[in-house]
């Protein structure tokens, strides 16, 4: 289930809803007054962000160590 955070444009007042809460807001309040963002989608993106530089830097790793090896091995 999606988790929103609506943003009141006017008041700027904020309401942090579900899927279902949200179609019933918007049942009674015009979409074009609020700004909608999904706080899922951006904690999904925020752990991709996280897991991308961990497997840079995994990567890096390995191949300074596998440098480091290559070099005891034949030197």
């Amino acid at each position: 289930m999606n988790n929103y955070k609506i943003t009141n444009l006017t008041s700027s007042k904020t309401y942090f809803l579900n899927e279902e809460e949200l179609t019933n807001f918007f049942k009674k309040n015009k979409v074009q007054n609020y700004d909608i963002i999904n706080l899922t989608e951006q904690k999904r993106i925020r752990r991709n962000k996280i897991l991308d530089t961990i497997a840079i830097f995994s990567f890096f790793a390995a191949t300074v160590l596998t440098t480091i090896l290559i070099i005891e091995n034949y030197y």
